[in-house]
């Protein structure tokens, strides 16, 4: 029982904490909450969920090969990452949802197109698995004493810890959208598009100058 209740708060936890920082799929949640509702939100937060389990997996099997890989190549993986996300807050500044809110008939599959790009856009930062060995190390997830019930109990709880957080920021952007009419949303999409875009591309600078001085360039 003390093993079970140690995997409900630790596990729970890491979900939490992983999904907390308000980054690029933060603000891609809450996007589309504001402007499709709390549903798609959501969506994007399962997607964002199953990305965070599949890191988790990867480093609770002490992969070395792939954390290595990710080691050495955290430049490089810094710049592709911050060129997706500069397309993607451009997108976000240049597109008024005006325009899809006015359409009557809805998107077929649109719920696994915003499940996708909330998987995609998570498992873009692959450096989320540098802090995910910490912070199974600080809870105490996986241990030699625990049985292969309670490794699947815990990753199904960091799930758990994961969609708890989405399913508070959905609950809460949503009271808030009834605040803002449909031209207001488009005033979010650019705020939220141009802080993604700035912050974009100082990652995509920090990480192309320090590649330059790793091979010498300058």
């Amino acid at each position: 029982m003390e093993i079970i209740i140690s995997l409900i708060i630790g596990c729970i936890s890491i979900g939490i904490i992983l999904s907390a920082p308000m980054g690029p799929i933060g603000i891609l949640c809450v996007q589309r909450t504001l402007n499709k509702g709390r549903l798609a939100g959501l969506h994007t937060g399962v997607g964002a969920s199953l990305s965070d389990l599949f890191y988790c997996l990867l480093a609770g099997m002490g992969m070395s090969i792939i954390t290595d890989f990710i080691a050495t190549n955290v430049d490089l993986l810094q710049v592709v990452g911050s060129i997706i996300l500069i397309v993607y807050a451009i997108y976000m500044i240049v597109h008024n949802p005006v325009s899809k809110v006015k359409k009557d008939v809805p998107e077929v599959n649109d719920k696994w197109r915003e499940i996708l790009s909330g998987f995609l856009l998570t498992l873009s930062n692959p450096l989320i698995i540098l802090l995910i060995f910490p912070l199974f190390a600080r809870f105490g997830f996986p241990l030699p004493e625990h049985h292969w019930y309670h490794i699947i109990l815990g990753y199904a709880l960091i799930v758990c810890g994961a969609m708890l957080w989405w399913y508070a920021i959905t609950y809460i952007v949503d009271k808030v959208r009834s605040r803002f009419n449909i031209n207001s949303m488009w005033t979010i999409n650019r705020i939220m598009g141009s802080i993604l875009l700035l912050v974009s591309l100082y990652g995509l600078g920090t990480g192309l100058w320090r590649l330059l001085v790793t091979y010498h360039v300058i």
